[in-house]
C-alpha cells in the first residue's frame, strides 16, 4: 500500500466536542437586536425565547445568549467569528453606525479581519472563511480568545487535558504564549498569555458538549471547584484549577452539556442578510 501523508491526528476532537453558546447579559434588547441582528447580520432564533427578557442569536451551529440583566462586559475576551462575506458586513456596521451612535460601539479592519465592538464593549473579530484554520464553517463561533497572567498557559492545558479530557496544548512564537483547547471541529478556547491582563469577566459563561460527561464531573470534585447542578443533562463548574496543585488559575463559567442533551445537534435557522424585500432572490432567505 503507497504510504500516507494525511495528518490524521488534525481530525481528532477529544472529549469536547463541540461549542454550543456564548452568554452576555445585556440592559437593552433594542439596541442588542440593532448589534447582532442588524449590523453583524446575524439570525434571532424563531422558536426559543421569543419575548421581550431575552434573546438567543444563531450563529451556525453555535448560539449567543442574550438574557436580559446588567451589561456583562468582558475586556480581556476576544470572540472569534467567521462570516460569509465581509464585504456585506462592512456596509451594515457602517449603517448601524448612526443607529448606535452614544454606545460602545465601533469596528475597524486589521489583518484581513474586522473587529466590531458592541454597545457594552464587548469585542468580536470577524474573519473570512478559510478551511485551514477554520474548517469547512463559513458561518460560526471559531474561538473564545482570553487575556491571562504571565505563566499560566501550560498550567491551563494541563487543567483542560487531564480534568476535562480535551485535546489541549502550549503554542509559542511571535513574542507570544498561549494555550489552545479543541471545542470540536477547529474550535477553541484561547488563553493569552499577557503582562498585564485585562480581569475575567465571572458573569459570563461558555457552554461546551462533551461526550465523557461523568469523567470531567468526578475530577472537577476533586479539584475544589464549585459545581453547580442543572439536572440529568448538565452542570456547570466555575473557574478551572491546577490539576497538581489546586491552585486557582482563571475565572470562567463553563456549562457542561452531555451528548444526550435533548439539545444536543439541534438544527438552527441562518438568514443570508443580503436578502432584500428590493431584491429579493427566490430561494435565498437562507444559509444552507
Amino acid at each position: 500500500m503507497e504510504p500516507h501523508s494525511f495528518n490524521r491526528a488534525a481530525e481528532d476532537l477529544g472529549n469536547i466536542t463541540g461549542f454550543g453558546h456564548s452568554n452576555f447579559c445585556v440592559p437593552d434588547q433594542r439596541l442588542a437586536t440593532l448589534f447582532y441582528v442588524t449590523a453583524l447580520g446575524l439570525t434571532r432564533d424563531p422558536a426559543m425565547m421569543t419575548g421581550v427578557d431575552n434573546m438567543w442569536i444563531n450563529i451556525g451551529d453555535a448560539q449567543f445568549h442574550l438574557p436580559t440583566g446588567d451589561a456583562v462586559m468582558a475586556p480581556g475576551l476576544i470572540t472569534g467569528l467567521v462570516m460569509p462575506d465581509l464585504e456585506g458586513l462592512r456596509g451594515r456596521l457602517e449603517r448601524a453606525r448612526d443607529l448606535l451612535a452614544g454606545t460602545d460601539f465601533a469596528f475597524y479592519e486589521e489583518d484581513g479581519a474586522i473587529e466590531a465592538s458592541c454597545p457594552w464593549g464587548n469585542r468580536f473579530r470577524c474573519h473570512a472563511p478559510d478551511e485551514a484554520r477554520f474548517g469547512r464553517r463559513v458561518l460560526g463561533i471559531a474561538y473564545s480568545d482570553f487575556e491571562i497572567p504571565r505563566g499560566r498557559a501550560a498550567a491551563i492545558a494541563r487543567f483542560y487535558k487531564e480534568i476535562m479530557g480535551a485535546i489541549a496544548g502550549v503554542e509559542t512564537g511571535g513574542g507570544q504564549t498561549l494555550a489552545r483547547v479543541s471545542c470540536g471541529g477547529r474550535q477553541h478556547l484561547i488563553f493569552r498569555e499577557c503582562a498585564d491582563p485585562k480581569p475575567p469577566c465571572a458573569l459570563h459563561h461558555v457552554q461546551i458538549y462533551v461526550a465523557d460527561f461523568s469523567g470531567p464531573y468526578e475530577r472537577l470534585g476533586r479539584t475544589g471547584l464549585k459545581i453547580e447542578e442543572n439536572g440529568q443533562h448538565q452542570y456547570r463548574f466555575f473557574g478551572m484549577a491546577d490539576a497538581l496543585t489546586r491552585e486557582p488559575l482563571f475565572t470562567l463559567d463553563h456549562e457542561v452539556r452531555s451528548m444526550t442533551h435533548p439539545m444536543f445537534g439541534r438544527p438552527l435557522v441562518n438568514r443570508d442578510p443580503a436578502q432584500s424585500a428590493r431584491g429579493y432572490r427566490a430561494g435565498g432567505d437562507f444559509h444552507h
